[in-house]
């Protein structure tokens, strides 16, 4: 059978893995090798120069001609700089192809286009890109020939993160030693490791190629700034899970492929809620791989669309009115050894021991961080929107957990223990329940059996910032709750009063209930929790002197570090809004103020002529639609030069946080003022006139 694809085969054909490692390495650089991996510390310059020959070779016997340090800096995207491995002809003029290990181990890009935030000063253009050799190095295929790729941290000259990758691995680490100590308080001898894994799940609109390069909001901004509602949305719930279109099943076909042989084990795909919506679910790796796989099937998502004629939108929020797109953000824990930590045992102490590490994340969901972790100007639109989770941070746990962890607190019977009171790390403690609750949508961070949902990520950025924050969060709980209990005379005794003690101070943040409710935002209120709507409202939280403290204790980030993320992503809030509004402004005044215009031009011409050919012929129909044009078009038209003079002052606006909030108080809500007219003025004009694709056309224009 012709055009099957033999997954086995081609899983991980353009990875670097410790198979091929394997094989083509001596046993004692191998064993080195896997040694560094599991351990953490530094090869030997030998042994780098072995394995990097060994991939080079790999690399070249597949096509490659280049390598390059691929990494994550503060942009949001990934980089890279391609050298070739030529080195120079032989006497006989034969090239030498080279790659030492000093090559592998370490680069010296030029940092000084890359957003610093103050740490490094503009003369200061040395960075430096260290292989993380947990990542495994893979081949990047395209049409201009194949490159070698190695996952690589990125920092300055003085050792600064300037990148996603560096705080994440340093949360890993920090969480890892944390739970290390309390798995060693539950007799678990055997654990050298305990890991963050994370599954998340991509959201993305696919529109026509032709459409999308006819509107130039969708060029620049990556979402429509204009769009009155097309006849049909999602209100047939018709699309989620629907039949997938054979253009866009080709598409995913293509995809799968790619990715398989990228060793991203791609498993569901489906149509999402809104229309043109699709999401893509890999299986779990751990956080810095599968943020690294994360990053890698955005770009290919973007690639292969194109490939067949359609534009992959990671945006937010492309389309008023529908769904827009997330990623959810599924979370674990688990030792080296095969124990996922937030999975209920089959003995007291092994649910003595989940209780502990749910009373842990429960004590380190801060609102403030984790709201903040997953601000952006384009996950302003959908948090909150009744799509998404809202802006108020709590945790789902389910009706059954709940009531387990309400004996606990007020030491009230359980029904499940026959009315026995619940006594931690005592026989009385019943078999807890495994995912028997249905999952609640609107919750940002639900917990789902055996990990934590969060569900408030942007689709359109790098889950390294929500998990860098998620693992230091959680290992500052453990690390807590650890100097309390191995210094404790009765363990059992002190293991009980703790959890209780935490889950009766963080009662408030447990919600079970309906996050898109109204009643939901006062009933927050009272509780005392955040509700940071936008991201300038969330981010000073960054920079506030218990938090620095937080993340210095855990090695995590240093204050500077942390300020220079603050101004870095304040900064990006205010250039994406800015381009946006610059777009309105071009396209109101050169595309839909003129083709207005001239339809009211036609409207007018055929009332003068109905008139002239007779009196009485009636025109009201012309009269009462030039009216409510014409008011409409004043109305654009000053909401325009409004949004124009407000932008001028915003560029002459210096402090970053300054220019954030004006942002945030002026410019949007100037450019909800020019948006309104304009998107009914779109449902008055002649469909011929109308100067740039409808929602209509995006929406269903993939056949």
């Amino acid at each position: 059978m012709s055009g099957v694809t033999n997954v086995e085969e081609i899983f991980g054909k353009n990875v670097f893995t410790l198979g091929k490692m394997k094989e083509r390495l001596p046993k004692d650089v191998y064993k080195e090798v896997k040694k560094v991996m599991d351990q953490g510390g530094e090869l030997s310059m030998a042994a780098a120069n072995v394995v990097a020959k060994a991939m080079k070779d790999w690399a070249c016997e597949n096509g490659a001609t280049h390598y390059t340090h691929w990494f994550q800096p503060l942009t949001g995207i990934t980089a890279e700089k391609h050298d070739a491995f030529v080195s120079h002809p032989d006497e006989a003029g034969k090239m030498i192809t080279e790659f030492s290990g000093k090559e592998l181990i370490k680069g010296e890009p030029d940092a000084s286009s890359f957003p610093s935030g103050g740490l490094r000063a503009t003369f200061e253009a040395r960075g430096y890109t260290a292989w993380d050799i947990t990542s495994p190095a893979f081949l990047k295929e395209a049409s201009t020939g194949v490159i070698l790729c190695i996952p690589t941290a990125f920092c300055s000259y003085t050792g600064e993160a300037l990148d996603k990758k560096t705080p994440l691995l340093r949360s890993m680490e920090a969480v890892s030693k944390q739970a290390l100590r309390i798995v060693r308080l539950f007799g678990n001898t055997t654990a050298t490791k305990v890991t963050a894994s994370v599954g998340p799940e991509q959201e993305y609109f696919l529109v026509d190629e032709n459409l999308y390069k006819k509107r130039s909001d969708l060029m620049f901004a990556g979402r429509t700034l204009f769009g009155a509602p097309a006849p049909k949305g999602q209100e047939m719930e018709d699309h989620y899970f629907g039949t997938i279109k054979s253009r866009v099943q080709s598409f995913m076909k293509d995809l799968n492929e790619e990715l398989w042989k990228l060793g991203i084990a791609a498993k569901t795909e489906h149509n999402e809620v809104a229309p043109a919506q699709h999401e893509l679910a890999p299986v779990f790796s751990t956080t810095n791989i599968a943020t690294d796989h994360n990053q890698l099937t955005m770009e290919l998502i973007q690639r292969i669309a194109k490939k067949h004629g359609m534009v992959a939108l990671l945006h937010e929020k492309p389309f008023e009115g529908i769904n827009g797109s997330g990623k959810h953000n599924n979370w674990s824990i688990s030792t080296n050894t095969g124990k996922n930590l937030l999975e209920p045992g089959d003995t007291p102490y092994e649910n003595a021991q989940f209780l502990l590490f749910l009373s842990a994340i429960i004590k380190a969901v801060h609102q403030d961080l984790l709201r903040l972790s997953v601000a952006s100007a384009g996950n302003d639109h959908r948090l909150g929107a009744n799509e998404a989770p809202p802006a108020i941070i709590s945790v789902f746990l389910g009706d059954e957990l709940n009531a387990v962890l309400e004996a606990i607190i007020n030491d009230k019977p359980y029904d499940g223990t026959e009315h026995k009171l619940m006594k931690i790390g005592a026989c009385v403690l019943p078999k807890l329940p495994m995912d028997t609750t249905d999952r609640n949508r609107t919750s940002p961070f639900a917990f789902t059996g055996n990990k934590f949902e969060f569900r408030m990520p942007g689709s359109s950025s790098s889950i390294s910032g929500c998990n860098f924050v998620l693992n230091t969060v959680v290992a500052n709980a453990l690390r807590e709750f650890a100097n309390v209990l191995e210094t404790a005379d009765d363990f059992e005794s002190s293991l009980h009063s703790l959890i209780k003690q935490t889950l009766k101070d963080h009662q408030q943040i447990i919600f079970n209930g309906n996050g898109y409710d109204d009643a939901w935002i006062e009933e927050a209120k009272k509780r005392g929790l955040l509700n940071l709507r936008t991201t300038p409202d969330a981010l000073p939280y960054f920079i506030h002197e218990e938090n620095i403290r937080l993340f210095e204790t855990e090695k995590v980030l240093v204050r500077e570090e942390m300020e220079s993320r603050y101004e870095i992503t304040m900064e990006e809030y205010t250039k994406v809004i800015n381009i946006e509004a610059l777009t309105m402004i071009n396209m109101a005044k050169k595309e839909i103020l003129p083709a207005v215009s001239r339809y009211s031009k036609e409207l007018s011409d055929t009332c003068l002529s109905k008139c002239q050919l007779d009196a009485q012929m009636d025109v009201t129909y012309e009269k009462e639609m030039l009216t409510q044009i014409n008011t409409l078009l004043k109305e654009a038209y000053q909401a325009c030069s409004e949004l124009e003079e407000k932008t001028n002052v915003l560029h002459s606006i210096q402090d970053f946080e300054k220019a954030a909030f004006f942002v945030r108080d002026t410019i949007l809500p100037c450019m909800d003022a020019l948006r309104k007219p304009c998107d009914v003025l779109e449902t008055m004009t002649d469909d011929k006139v109308w100067p740039f694709p409808t929602y209509g056309k995006l929406l269903f224009g993939i056949l």
